[in-house]
């Protein structure tokens, strides 16, 4: 990690608060005329803002996303927006909704093959063309992508879940409004939420942290750790929402530019290889992989720099001054328990499975930032204790 050389990167407008949905539609004035809004499986909870900019004379068109989005769809919806002539594209909705926006806005000025800008699958080209505008609004607490620089993407034929990355994929505005989450039922809080905390630890230790990375991650995890089982038990408590809405667009920030772990390493095969959320995944992945990373590096590397790290990440989770790193671990199993995150099994996954997700979560672009190199054994001991 070098704290003299990095880049820092994000959305191009931040818009936090409660209620701040209201400035919607005065911003996609300033963008445009005709809005594609990308939502996810009920695009009635996007009713307001469809309102909202009818009102101020924009034009809408929609497009939802059931699940998670595949390759396929992402072109679909950038043929609706070329069809349509939209100027400007809105990610309202979750992790999912946000990605499909950011992917359509690409390939909306993009067009060809997919493949040809996609990571792992693909020929991982840079974009030829900027996207359409996209606003990204947040209705859980958990990816941060309003504030990433890439889409995540399904492709069934590949089972597996992609990349689309490139600077420019940041959103024109992030409007993030912690009252939209309030109808948000408890296991989606309490997966999007350990999805937030686990993009926020990864990215803490990730070998591309930087000072203000750290800054942000510093300020957030305590937030997080707090919060989470607050609002879980209290889905109306806002103030708790606002610091998990907070916690979230810190860890789509600090990911963004210092790179995640081996946790979302295994989450992309898993994703794309099973029907398991990607959140529930990296909340029940998250207490073994931080385990077995301070193990390791303190069997291997005891002097290690990181390894102090995970101390301080201990201690701003437990809030105790002492904590170590399986203190550390020890406080995230417990509240994986209290959130009752399901074991992998849960998702259909089996034994036989692990060499396959071991082997391409060898190759995933978060596993090179690990701080710590694990093998194949490594990869399916984790596996095993997570299942």
């Amino acid at each position: 990690m070098s704290t003299h050389r990095f880049e820092f990167a994000t959305a191009g407008r931040i818009l936090f608060g409660v209620d701040m949905l209201a400035q919607a539609a005065p911003l996609v004035t300033e963008l445009g005329t005709t809005a594609l809004v990308v939502t996810g499986r009920n695009p009635a909870r996007a009713q307001p803002l469809l309102d909202a900019l009818r009102t101020s004379g924009v034009r809408v068109h929609l497009f939802s996303v059931a699940g998670e989005p595949t390759i396929a769809e992402a072109q679909q919806g950038a043929e609706q927006a070329r069809a349509t002539r939209c100027d400007v594209v809105i990610g309202f909705g979750g992790g999912a909704a946000l990605d499909a926006a950011k992917a359509i806005a690409a390939f909306a000025t993009n067009p060809g093959d997919p493949l040809d800008y996609l990571e792992v699958i693909g020929k991982a080209q840079p974009l030829r063309h900027p996207p359409l505008p996209c606003i990204a609004i947040p209705t859980t607490a958990g990816s941060g992508a309003e504030a990433t620089r890439n889409a995540v993407l399904t492709s069934p034929e590949h089972r597996v879940k992609v990349s689309l990355r490139h600077i420019w994929l940041l959103p024109r505005a992030a409007i993030v409004d912690p009252a939209l989450c309030v109808s948000l039922p408890p296991e989606t809080t309490a997966a999007s939420g350990m999805d937030a905390l686990t993009q926020l630890i990864e990215a803490f230790l990730s070998t591309r942290a930087n000072p203000l990375t750290d800054a942000l991650c510093r300020e957030a995890i305590p937030r997080a750790a707090r919060a989470l089982p607050r609002v879980v038990a209290h889905p109306d408590d806002l103030e708790a929402r606002s610091a998990m809405s907070l916690a979230s667009l810190f860890s789509g920030m600090a990911l963004a530019n210092a790179g995640l772990g081996a946790v979302h390493g295994f989450a992309a095969p898993i994703g794309g290889m099973f029907a398991a959320p990607h959140g529930a995944v990296c909340a029940r992945l998250l207490p073994f992989v931080f385990e077995e990373n301070a193990r390791l590096l303190r069997a291997h590397e005891p002097t290690a720099p990181a390894l102090a790290r995970f101390a301080e990440v201990a201690r701003m989770l437990t809030g105790r001054a002492d904590a170590t790193p399986e203190d550390g671990a020890a406080w995230l199993h417990a509240l994986a328990d209290e959130l009752h995150i399901p074991p992998l099994r849960h998702y259909g996954i089996r034994p036989d499975d692990f060499p396959a997700i071991a082997e391409r979560a060898a190759h995933a672009s978060s596993m090179r930032t690990n701080p710590v190199a694990l093998t194949q054994a490594d990869r399916i001991a984790i596996l095993t204790r997570a299942l």
